[in-house]
């Protein structure tokens, strides 16, 4: 069976527009010489050159409202080759996911086609019926007024006492990122002191046990990932974490992996949809469809790599324990989660953008002792102009990418930041996203939006630490499975992303 699915996914490449993988990368580069990336916001320009530009000219296409602007609405058109390549691209990711199976014939392939389809209609249903365009943008507008909510802080502790505003040298991503994180934290933590996201979560779990026949304790862990963090939401199980099967585990990782805790995902709003509240609003719309698509997603993806093979309990209690004394204490614990998880988003990004730096700096050397940064710079047209983690990474992942729908011009765009995401962390690749956006770098808009699924998600090989010492603490006895299952996690937590993304690229116009 696995030589069978081998041998298929090796032909599918040769479907890239009707070419042969070769020229399939050959189209991508042979692009404009105006579709080129500004990633000043990674690299500054005070870095050394090779590294400051990471490889990538940094003249910016000539402004042009269709590849700045993410449209509000967009109206369908029915295309017959878009929905086809859709349709591979599940196909593939679906096979992807059995060459890794644990057991592929202890699969149940009605799970599988429910889980497809809820996230088919959860698709439609949020880009094309008007209530629930209305509800997500609700949702999308209250996550805008929190934001909004937490520069009240902000302002009071860096306005100058001269002009009473925050000073321009002072506008940065400490100042207007990080507080968000931190009140968010906050703010959870009181919402969960009060039981409003037990309420909402039990909900969603109910609905995911009945539609796909998850345990309790499972379905409870995913549809908490959607709010709060890999490591926060199975705290609602912890009791039943020792007692869980190896399938039960995976997808307790996997749902992780795929998710967006709420006060991050408010942060990449931040991020992509700036100062502009109109574009704040879409991006929180698609960043919560997201989020809320990857729950059926992974469910799917983690139950071919692990099926379901013993007795469950579909049960579904939620721990008791509070997470303050009373109000005040909620506050006071969530506001010094949040601090941590700042420092610790600071730190990272530090580490890791250095370490970019460095390994670019690397590639720049090799690229100068072999010549290969004047034929990079040759073959793709002055796209790319010089041996570079993102030209790497975007020439690696550019087959899957372009299964989700993405145009020939953007696969290596798209396919860098998925590999940043994965390497790195999703809070990198978001960054480059809105750096690339921002710079009007994109061939079309729909590779913006399309792009934010298939980050959405922890799916890094950091998350793979975090879940083994989060959850093993919680679990000392799983610990040994945690660390089997880790790199599957990864892997399912990835595919589900790129399935909710396909399955956007499939239907959106």
């Amino acid at each position: 069976m696995k030589k069978i699915i081998i041998g298929f996914l090796l032909i599918i490449p040769v479907l890239y527009n009707n070419h042969s993988i070769a020229s399939l990368y050959s189209e991508t580069a042979l692009t404009d010489s105006n579709s080129v990336v500004n990633s000043s916001v990674l690299f500054p320009d005070s870095l050394n050159k090779g590294v400051a530009d990471s490889g990538i000219i940094t003249k910016p296409r000539p402004f042009n409202e269709t590849n700045q602007i993410i449209p509000a609405t967009s109206k369908f058109h029915f295309n017959l080759i878009r929905i086809l390549r859709g349709i591979a691209g599940m196909i593939v990711l679906i096979l992807l996911a059995c060459l890794f199976s644990s057991n592929i014939r202890a699969v149940s392939w009605k799970l599988v086609g429910i889980g497809l389809a809820i996230q088919l209609l959860l698709a439609i249903c949020i880009l094309w019926i008007p209530a629930v365009q209305v509800f997500f943008e609700f949702a999308g507008k209250l996550y805008i007024k929190v934001i909004d909510f937490t520069f009240a802080g902000t302002e009071f502790l860096f306005k100058s006492t001269e002009t009473g505003i925050i000073e321009p040298p002072l506008i940065n991503f400490v100042v207007t990122i990080l507080p968000t994180i931190i009140f968010f934290s906050a703010l959870m933590s009181v919402l969960f002191y009060f039981g409003i996201i037990q309420a909402v979560v039990y909900a969603l779990a109910w609905a995911l046990s009945k539609a796909l026949k998850l345990s309790g304790a499972e379905s409870l862990s995913v549809a908490g990932n959607i709010f709060v963090g890999q490591t926060e939401s199975p705290l609602m199980i912890k009791e039943y974490l020792e007692k869980m099967n190896p399938s039960e585990i995976m997808l307790v990782m996997s749902g992780g992996m795929a998710t967006l805790a709420g006060g991050v995902l408010a942060v990449y709003i931040n991020i992509l949809g700036g100062d502009d509240p109109v574009q704040r609003v879409i991006f929180a719309k698609h960043l919560l469809t997201a989020s809320v698509m990857a729950a059926p997603g992974v469910v799917v993806i983690s139950k071919i790599l692990v099926p379901q093979t013993q007795n469950i309990d579909e049960g579904i209690h939620i721990s008791k324990d509070q997470i303050g004394k009373n109000v005040l204490d909620a506050i006071t614990n969530g506001t010094y989660q949040g601090l941590r998880l700042a420092v610790n988003v600071a730190a990272m990004l530090l580490v890791f953008l250095a370490f970019i730096a460095m390994v670019n700096f690397i590639f720049l050397k090799i690229g100068d002792w072999t010549s290969l940064n004047t034929a990079i710079e040759r073959v793709t047209h002055g796209q790319y102009h010089e041996l570079s983690l993102q030209f790497i990474l975007g020439y690696i992942f550019a087959p899957v990418i372009w299964l989700t729908g993405i145009c020939g011009e953007d696969i290596t765009l798209v396919g860098r930041l998925l590999g940043e995401k994965i390497i790195l962390t999703e809070f990198i690749s978001y960054l480059s996203l809105a750096d690339l956006k921002s710079a009007g770098s994109f061939a079309e808009t729909k590779s913006v939006i399309v792009a934010t699924y298939i980050l959405c998600g922890f799916a890094n090989f950091a998350s793979i630490g975090i879940q083994i010492g989060g959850i093993g603490a919680l679990a000392p006895g799983q610990r040994v499975l945690l660390s089997r299952f880790g790199l599957k996690a990864l892997l399912a937590g990835t595919l589900a992303s790129l399935l909710s993304a396909t399955i956007i690229g499939m239907i959106l116009g």
